[in-house]
Protein backbone atom coordinates (compact mmCIF):
# COMPACT_ATOMS: atom_id res chain seq x y z
CA UNK A 1 0.00 0.00 0.00
CA UNK A 2 1.69 3.37 -1.10
CA UNK A 3 1.02 6.83 1.02
CA UNK A 4 -1.39 9.15 -0.31
CA UNK A 5 0.18 12.48 -0.93
CA UNK A 6 -2.46 15.57 -1.06
CA UNK A 7 -1.52 18.08 -4.42
CA UNK A 8 -2.46 21.55 -3.43
CA UNK A 9 -4.88 21.85 -6.29
CA UNK A 10 -6.97 18.67 -5.11
CA UNK A 11 -7.43 20.45 -1.79
CA UNK A 12 -10.64 21.64 -0.92
CA UNK A 13 -10.62 24.66 1.34
CA UNK A 14 -12.74 25.95 3.90
CA UNK A 15 -13.22 28.95 5.66
CA UNK A 16 -13.03 29.19 9.64
CA UNK A 17 -13.39 32.25 12.18
CA UNK A 18 -11.36 32.49 14.98
CA UNK A 19 -12.28 34.85 18.32
CA UNK A 20 -9.47 36.09 19.86
CA UNK A 21 -11.18 38.19 22.33
CA UNK A 22 -9.94 37.02 25.75
CA UNK A 23 -7.35 34.44 24.66
CA UNK A 24 -3.51 35.31 24.71
CA UNK A 25 -1.76 36.44 21.68
CA UNK A 26 0.27 33.55 21.16
CA UNK A 27 -2.82 30.67 21.78
CA UNK A 28 -4.35 32.02 18.83
CA UNK A 29 -1.54 32.31 17.00
CA UNK A 30 -0.88 28.67 17.03
CA UNK A 31 -4.45 27.58 16.32
CA UNK A 32 -3.60 30.02 13.17
CA UNK A 33 -0.76 29.11 11.48
CA UNK A 34 -1.80 25.22 12.25
CA UNK A 35 -5.19 25.81 10.12
CA UNK A 36 -2.93 27.64 7.84
CA UNK A 37 -0.25 25.13 7.22
CA UNK A 38 -3.15 22.49 7.18
CA UNK A 39 -1.87 19.95 10.02
CA UNK A 40 -5.64 19.64 11.59
CA UNK A 41 -6.72 17.87 7.95
CA UNK A 42 -5.81 14.34 8.14
CA UNK A 43 -3.95 14.12 4.30
CA UNK A 44 -1.82 16.75 5.36
CA UNK A 45 1.68 16.60 3.49
CA UNK A 46 4.53 18.83 4.40
CA UNK A 47 5.43 19.68 0.89
CA UNK A 48 2.12 20.58 -0.36
CA UNK A 49 -0.01 23.85 0.74
CA UNK A 50 -2.98 22.00 2.45
CA UNK A 51 -4.36 24.72 4.41
CA UNK A 52 -7.30 26.80 4.66
CA UNK A 53 -8.34 30.13 5.28
CA UNK A 54 -8.59 31.82 8.48
CA UNK A 55 -10.46 35.27 9.82
CA UNK A 56 -9.33 36.24 13.04
CA UNK A 57 -11.86 38.75 14.66
CA UNK A 58 -11.58 40.61 17.76
CA UNK A 59 -7.99 41.51 18.13
CA UNK A 60 -8.16 44.23 19.45
CA UNK A 61 -9.71 42.14 22.97
CA UNK A 62 -6.96 39.81 22.37
CA UNK A 63 -4.41 39.66 25.73
CA UNK A 64 -0.77 39.12 26.85
CA UNK A 65 -0.33 36.96 29.30
CA UNK A 66 2.45 37.77 32.29
CA UNK A 67 4.60 41.47 31.58
CA UNK A 68 4.60 41.51 28.07
CA UNK A 69 2.33 44.03 26.84
CA UNK A 70 4.93 46.64 28.39
CA UNK A 71 7.94 44.53 28.21
CA UNK A 72 7.91 42.87 25.16
CA UNK A 73 9.23 44.92 22.12
CA UNK A 74 8.88 45.18 18.72
CA UNK A 75 11.52 46.31 16.02
CA UNK A 76 11.86 46.66 12.23
CA UNK A 77 14.92 48.52 10.30
CA UNK A 78 14.09 50.94 8.01
CA UNK A 79 17.79 49.87 6.19
CA UNK A 80 19.38 53.35 6.42
CA UNK A 81 22.42 53.89 9.35
CA UNK A 82 20.33 54.55 12.48
CA UNK A 83 17.35 53.28 11.33
CA UNK A 84 16.57 50.51 13.68
CA UNK A 85 12.96 52.03 14.65
CA UNK A 86 10.88 50.29 18.02
CA UNK A 87 7.24 49.81 19.50
CA UNK A 88 6.09 48.28 22.88
CA UNK A 89 3.17 45.68 22.43
CA UNK A 90 1.45 48.11 24.19
CA UNK A 91 1.61 50.95 21.95
CA UNK A 92 0.91 48.72 18.75
CA UNK A 93 -2.57 46.81 20.38
CA UNK A 94 -3.57 50.35 20.52
CA UNK A 95 -2.50 51.90 17.01
CA UNK A 96 -2.78 48.52 15.10
CA UNK A 97 -3.98 45.82 16.62
CA UNK A 98 -3.92 43.37 13.79
CA UNK A 99 -1.00 43.74 13.05
CA UNK A 100 0.52 41.95 16.24
CA UNK A 101 -1.41 38.82 15.47
CA UNK A 102 -0.23 39.07 12.02
CA UNK A 103 3.57 39.08 12.87
CA UNK A 104 2.80 36.31 15.52
CA UNK A 105 1.02 34.34 12.66
CA UNK A 106 3.88 35.18 10.39
CA UNK A 107 6.86 33.75 12.88
CA UNK A 108 5.12 30.57 13.11
CA UNK A 109 4.86 29.69 9.60
CA UNK A 110 7.89 28.22 7.59
CA UNK A 111 10.39 30.87 5.92
CA UNK A 112 10.13 29.35 2.26
CA UNK A 113 7.04 30.18 -0.51
CA UNK A 114 4.18 27.54 1.30
CA UNK A 115 4.81 30.02 4.13
CA UNK A 116 4.33 33.22 2.09
CA UNK A 117 1.20 31.51 0.41
CA UNK A 118 -0.56 30.70 3.74
CA UNK A 119 -0.10 33.73 5.09
CA UNK A 120 -2.07 35.26 2.23
CA UNK A 121 -5.22 33.67 3.46
CA UNK A 122 -5.08 35.00 6.91
CA UNK A 123 -7.40 37.88 7.51
CA UNK A 124 -7.44 39.63 10.74
CA UNK A 125 -9.92 41.99 12.02
CA UNK A 126 -9.58 44.59 14.96
CA UNK A 127 -13.41 44.27 15.48
CA UNK A 128 -16.10 41.90 15.54
CA UNK A 129 -16.97 42.29 12.24
CA UNK A 130 -15.66 40.96 8.84
CA UNK A 131 -16.19 41.20 5.23
CA UNK A 132 -15.76 37.82 4.13
CA UNK A 133 -19.91 36.02 4.94
CA UNK A 134 -20.39 35.43 1.15
CA UNK A 135 -17.86 32.83 1.91
CA UNK A 136 -19.82 30.75 4.51
CA UNK A 137 -17.00 31.06 7.12
CA UNK A 138 -17.75 28.67 10.38
CA UNK A 139 -16.27 28.98 13.73
CA UNK A 140 -12.93 26.76 14.55
CA UNK A 141 -13.56 24.39 17.45
CA UNK A 142 -10.28 23.46 18.58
Amino acid sequence: MSTYMAKAETIERKWYVLDAAGKPVGKTAVLAANILRGKHRPEFTPHADCGEFVIIINAEKAIFTGKKLTQKVYYHHSGYIGGLKSVTAKQLMEDKPEKVLEMAVKGMLPKNTIGAKSLTRLKVYAGPEHNQQAQKPVAYEG
